[in-house]
């Protein structure tokens, strides 16, 4: 299966368009129909219906195993080109947003260690901090989300990423102050809000599809999906009273009530991706992380 095509095939089908795939790509829409056409005659199947451009069922087991494919290429490139390169110019940062409250202390030890190099950051999904760590995109990530007590986030299974933590805090159901369990001195369980109005954030807070695994129950269902990545507007959004979502207590300012989550045991972590730095100074910066916490 040519990567070229499948990476077509999936810009397709995430833009739901062939001229925007297009676009984004840099390929004329014949070449993208082209691609499609490739793919489809390769696998002997249909991947996509054209109105709506929507994956086909063969598509959408297709797109199951393009994302781990595509990234496991793009590390593998990314490692090789990582053996024969000089040390970087420049330093690429990345963050998902609640863990951007490390990122300071980051800068510093990074700078610490390469003076007179040039550092820039980029904010984003912790989705995208992870394949750019795989891809060679970003030197150094900082990656936050849930997790048992005990285990380390579970990022991705297409590559072998380097991690360390570096901070943890308690998780708390974040919902208005007039809610009927604002005041819950005992704590709350997910199966308390099987039926209750979820903001699903998945770029800030707990994503829903993981609360569910982690319940074990098709319960917490989405009745308004957030997908920004601006803490302050998901807190608006949950005193204004469109639904709740779980988030580390430190996350949640006094506008918001904040109940312990009990059930079950998880916590919110922030994990250093080491990328390209080597070792020692991967090592350096997660040691200096940890202190500040």
């Amino acid at each position: 299966m040519d990567p070229h095509l499948l990476r077509t095939f999936v810009t397709v089908a995430e833009c739901g368009s062939f001229s925007a795939a297009a676009s984004r790509l840099g390929y004329t829409q014949s070449a993208v129909s082209q691609h499609i056409a490739a793919l489809e005659s390769d696998l002997g199947t249909p991947l996509l219906r054209r109105r709506p451009v929507v994956p086909t069922p063969a598509g959408e087991r297709l797109l199951e195993h393009a994302g781990p494919i595509l990234l496991r290429l793009d590390a593998a490139r990314a490692d090789v080109r990582r053996t024969v390169a000089d040390p970087p110019s420049t330093l690429t940062l990345a963050a998902s947003p609640l863990a951007t409250r490390s990122l300071a202390t980051a800068l510093a030890e990074v700078r610490r260690a390469y003076p007179g190099t040039e550092t820039s950051l980029t904010v984003c999904g912790r989705d995208e901090v992870v394949a750019g760590i795989a891809a060679g995109t970003f030197t150094l990530g900082l990656v936050d989300g849930i997790a048992t007590p005990t285990d380390p986030l579970n990022l991705t299974n297409a590559v072998q990423l380097r991690t360390t933590s570096v901070a943890h805090d308690a998780l708390v159901v974040a919902l208005p102050t007039t809610h009927p369990l604002a005041r819950s001195g005992r704590g709350l369980s997910l199966g308390d809000l099987a039926d209750a109005r979820w903001i699903d954030a998945p770029d800030i807070a707990a994503p829903l599809a993981t609360l569910r695994a982690a319940a074990g129950s098709d319960a917490l269902r989405p009745a308004f999906t957030y997908n920004g990545t601006d803490l302050h507007t998901l807190l608006t959004l949950i005193s204004s009273g469109h639904g709740l979502a779980v988030l580390p207590r430190s996350a949640v300012t006094p506008d918001v009530a904040a109940v312990s989550l009990t059930t079950p045991r998880l916590v919110h972590r922030t994990e250093l991706l080491h990328g390209h730095l080597s070792e020692p100074a991967a090592e350096a910066v997660a040691a200096a992380l940890s202190d500040h916490q």
